[in-house]
């Protein structure tokens, strides 16, 4: 049965070509001329239009996915609804936790030759927080995975309870920096606010020893995200630290000046913030 269904889509496939000369796959009208042909075709191309459709929606979801990563793609507040699926399958999948990894394995590399420490103890490492240290994906489980507008009360209440899990692939690079003598600045976009509950999930799930946790105060929450970055960076260029290396989720965690020796981005194709 299966060899005579896949011989009479390849036959519709000609057909069709006979049929309309300007078909198109992404046309869902395209199957209206076969049936008025003869009707017996329905079913096979259905079956046929719900693959080609569903073949290029995956393309296009990866395709999106894979441009914001690259930072093509910029400032959207929702994952295009289409998507929501798409992302929260690849966010959940072994492939984000591979490609953290790999990510955690160049570092890895780099710092294996980077850096001549100069015993002054103003060499410096910077990691953001979420999505970096910490996930908020059990969060964004319950809340659309990116395809409802940000609740920023609701995901701060969240952060309030100090549940957000570990990233285990980051919690190793941590203590591996740290033991390596660098000083580690935390640098987040969460309001200072949420600082106790910040510093009780950290330490609940295993990090500990940094220098200092940099939190967004009053005069910072109305600053863009990348400017108050590179303003923290700036502050402890003047203290006289070299920073060595940033690891993030957010291009707008590397934008601006000072520059620091390298930058490694980790995936996050659930939010963006500018």
């Amino acid at each position: 049965m299966a060899k005579c269904l896949a011989l009479s889509l390849i036959i519709l496939g000609l057909f069709i070509g006979l049929v309309s000369p300007q078909w198109n796959i992404l046309n869902l009208g395209w199957g209206k001329r076969v049936e008025e042909v003869n009707p017996e075709w329905n079913i096979l191309n259905h079956i046929l239009r719900e693959k080609v459709v569903g073949d290029n929606l995956k393309n296009y979801c990866e395709s999106w996915r894979i441009n914001v990563e690259l930072n093509n793609i910029r400032g959207f507040s929702v994952v295009p609804q289409e998507c929501v699926e798409h992302v929260k399958k690849y966010m959940t999948s072994s492939q984000y936790k591979a490609d953290s990894m790999r990510a955690v394995e160049e570092i890895r590399l780099y710092l294996s030759g980077c850096c001549t420490s100069k015993g002054d103890g103003k060499d410096s490492w910077i990691f953001d927080i979420d999505e970096t240290l910490l996930s908020t994906i059990p969060y964004y489980k319950k809340h659309g995975f990116g395809g409802e507008k940000l609740n920023l009360t609701s995901l701060e209440a969240w952060m309030k309870q100090s549940k957000a899990p570990a990233l285990d692939h980051t919690l190793e690079l941590f203590h591996e920096i740290k033991n390596r003598g660098f000083k580690i600045f935390l640098v987040s976009s969460r309001k200072e606010s949420l600082r106790s509950a910040t510093v009780d999930n950290l330490v609940n799930v295993g990090y500990h020893g940094w220098t200092t946790l940099k939190l967004r105060g009053f005069d910072d929450e109305l600053v863009e995200v990348k400017k108050y970055n590179s303003k923290v960076r700036q502050e402890l260029v003047d203290e006289g630290y070299r920073i060595w290396g940033i690891v993030g989720d957010q291009w707008s965690t590397f934008d601006g000046l000072p520059i620091p020796n390298r930058t490694f981005k980790l995936p996050n194709s659930i939010y963006y913030k500018a």
